[in-house]
């Protein structure tokens, strides 16, 4: 899979970077990232690395400032889920990280493990232990909500 990303092959989806970035120890805003040197403490609406998932529509945007691989301690991404998409990551994306999921807009199903939460506007989750988890929009309007990503 990864020879074909590279060769431009295949786009990858949000599931499949999740899994490579787990493997590889890294977030999913590192493995998206273009190589940086330096980096500011400030974060540009219009430069801000956005990606969109080719599978579901999710679209998500980094809102911290980028910082070379391994460096950026803690990341804050603004995430779009369409009406009724889902995406699921395995548990080794989650193993070095402490994630919160912060809900702005909409509604969102959060399955973690045998475990579902339903999230409303201000709702704020904090990830238990690593299990494969889902993120799930049951309405029919796109749902709005960050993730606080910090390596631990």
């Amino acid at each position: 899979m990864i020879h074909r990303i590279e060769a431009d092959e295949s786009s990858p989806t949000a599931a499949v970077i999740g899994r490579l970035a787990g493997a590889f120890g890294m977030t999913m805003s590192e493995m998206l990232a273009e190589p940086v040197t330096g980096g500011s403490r400030l974060s540009r609406a219009q430069d801000r690395e956005v990606w969109q998932d080719p599978e579901t529509g999710y679209v998500r945007e980094v809102l911290t400032p980028r910082a070379e691989p391994g460096r950026r301690k803690l990341e804050i991404v603004k995430v779009t889920l369409p009406a009724g998409a889902r995406v699921s990551f395995p548990p080794q994306s989650f193993g070095f990280l402490m994630e919160s999921i912060w809900v702005q807009s909409g509604e969102l199903t959060f399955e973690e493990g045998k475990e579902v939460w339903r999230l409303g506007p201000d709702d704020c989750l904090t990830l238990g232990a690593p299990r494969r988890c889902s993120f799930v929009n049951e309405s029919d309007a796109p749902c709005s909500y960050a993730v606080v990503v910090a390596r631990i």
